[in-house]
Order: structure tokens, then C-alpha cells, then sequence
């Protein structure tokens, strides 16, 4: 049995500085730390459709606004990364929600966006949500498309040249969906 064990641990993938992450409700007193994060995102205007040169008071109206429940995900007790959860649309729309996710430029590729999903997608069946919608997905954020996909969401939408983007002109943007 514990030879059995054993082997199986050897088996098992290695994950080096997995540090626990904490999903938590944001708060007014994180009004700082979470533009420090989307600040930069909507500032490069490379994934969101949200002008680029939007005030802070603005870009904070917008990411903690009343229609929303907004998270943040914290390591160490650093806000690495946020998103927000809202009814996609009213009336006969509200069953499906819609979530907008950003990460910390200094905490990429560190699982923040996969454990952010994770989160909203579990947050959003325990509200009542039937489905999941991006909206707005800009097809050259591939590695957000490829998160999206691992977590089943389909492409169930392209809108041709939809998103002006700073370097690469207009290009398709995406509208992505998941059941829940």
C-alpha cells in the first residue's frame, strides 16, 4: 500500500511556488490596488473596448459599479488580480452573467485569470446564473481564448474587424459562452 502511494506521488506533476491564492469580495479600501491592475490594461487598449484614456475615477466607476459584484484574488496579501460578475443582460437575459477579468502585469502566467474563472464560474451557480457570456472577447488575446476554451467555453460568435486594436488594426473580436 504505501509502495503504491509512493509511486503514485512519483507520477504525480511536480508544481514549484504554487502559493495559495484568496478570492474575496472587493472593497472600497481596495479601490488602489485594483487600478494598479486595470490601470495598465485599459491604458494598452489591447483587451478591453473601454477608452484608453478614461480617468481613474472613471475606470474605478466602472469595475465596482452597483450591477456588479466585483472579487479580488489575493497572494500573500497582494492584490494580484480582479473581475467582476453582472447579470449579462435584464428582464428575460438575466439568467445568463457575464464576468470581466484582469490580472496584475507582475502576476501573469501564475494561474491568477484560471483561478479568477474557477471562482466566477462556482460564484455563478451558487447566484442562479444558467450560463456564462463573454461578450467581447478580442481575438488577439489568444491566451485568454485558450483559458476560456479549458474551462468550455465555445466561440459562438465573430464580429469582424469589431476591435480597434493600437498595433494591429481592427481585428475580430469574439463572443464566447459557456452553460452552466
Amino acid at each position: 500500500m504505501v509502495l503504491m502511494a509512493r509511486q503514485a506521488l512519483l507520477r504525480a506533476p511536480v508544481l514549484w511556488n504554487i502559493v495559495p491564492m484568496k478570492i474575496r469580495s472587493a472593497t472600497q479600501q481596495d479601490a488602489p490596488a485594483i487600478w494598479s491592475i486595470i490601470g495598465p490594461v485599459i491604458r494598452a487598449g489591447e483587451t478591453y473596448a473601454l477608452d484608453p484614456d478614461m480617468s481613474e475615477a472613471e475606470a474605478l466607476a466602472y469595475w465596482l459599479g452597483a450591477e456588479k459584484e466585483t472579487f479580488v484574488a489575493e497572494e500573500n496579501g497582494e492584490i494580484v488580480g480582479t473581475y467582476y460578475i453582472r447579470a449579462n443582460q435584464a428582464g428575460g437575459g438575466s439568467h445568463i452573467c457575464n464576468c470581466g477579468y484582469m490580472t496584475s502585469t507582475h502576476a501573469t502566467g501564475r494561474g491568477v485569470a484560471r483561478t479568477m474563472c474557477r471562482h466566477s464560474l462556482d460564484h455563478a451557480k451558487l447566484r442562479g446564473f444558467k450560463g456564462m457570456q463573454f461578450n467581447f472577447v478580442v481575438a488577439t488575446n489568444t491566451r485568454a481564448i485558450a483559458l476560456w476554451e479549458s474551462f468550455g467555453f465555445e466561440i459562438v460568435g465573430q464580429l469582424p474587424g469589431a476591435f480597434h486594436h493600437p498595433s494591429q488594426g481592427y481585428v475580430d473580436a469574439l463572443v464566447m459562452f459557456r452553460s452552466l
